[in-house]
């Protein structure tokens, strides 16, 4: 087991980071941003007019590290590193982020079908004033996807709570004809750099 000054906190609900996390053996808590509020949630992800790809990934995962940073000190919990990330799909100068029903997904789907898209992922630690941060960029090309798949696709639950409508470790694995890029970064959390950031906030990984 880890000693206690190598313990981060993981501000995300998502299963797939952690699994990411776990698969280079960092030990990390949950620290759970508040979906509901008298005000809302604590971090919003709609997109801002005109708002780039690149600006808009980077500006929520800033805010998921703020707010994460801000939870870790008025519950006076332990100072350790805070770990964010945002991941969103672009194309054609458009940003795909989660589908809000079936149509969107199916929408979304039809959009990426016979396409090349960009696949963002911006990760952010920050340990006490010290914040590192950078963003790793995957290039997916889909095949071309029948009315039918996607119908099929969309019948699942794995469309659902994903950037683009879709997840790379499902079966939309099945309509990915190459990957230019970091496959874990499209899953989520890109590891090389995730490690670089966490090295530089006195993590160890190996």
């Amino acid at each position: 087991m880890r000693p206690s000054d190598q313990k981060i906190y993981l501000a995300s609900k998502s299963p797939r980071r952690r699994e990411l996390l776990r698969q280079i053996g960092v030990n990390f808590e949950l620290l759970m941003l508040r979906e509901q509020t008298p005000r809302g949630p604590d971090v919003t992800e709609s997109v801002q007019p005109d708002e780039p790809a690149l600006q808009y990934v980077a500006r929520v995962t800033r805010e998921k590290a703020h707010c994460a940073q801000q939870l870790m000190l008025a519950r006076k919990l332990p100072d350790h590193p805070i770990l964010a990330a945002d991941t969103t799909v672009t194309i054609d100068g458009r940003i795909l982020g989660k589908p809000v029903d079936r149509n969107d997904a199916a929408n979304m789907l039809q959009t990426l079908s016979g396409r090349t898209h960009q696949v963002l992922t911006n990760v952010l630690v920050v340990r006490g004033e010290d914040w590192w941060q950078t963003t790793q960029s995957s290039d997916v090309a889909f095949c071309k996807l029948s009315p039918q798949t996607i119908e099929a696709y969309c019948s699942t639950l794995e469309p659902y709570d994903k950037a683009g409508a879709y997840g790379i470790q499902g079966m939309a694995a099945s309509f990915i004809e190459l990957i230019a890029g970091s496959y874990s970064g499209i899953m989520g959390l890109p590891l090389f750099e995730t490690a670089q950031l966490l090295q530089r906030a006195g993590i160890r990984i190996l």
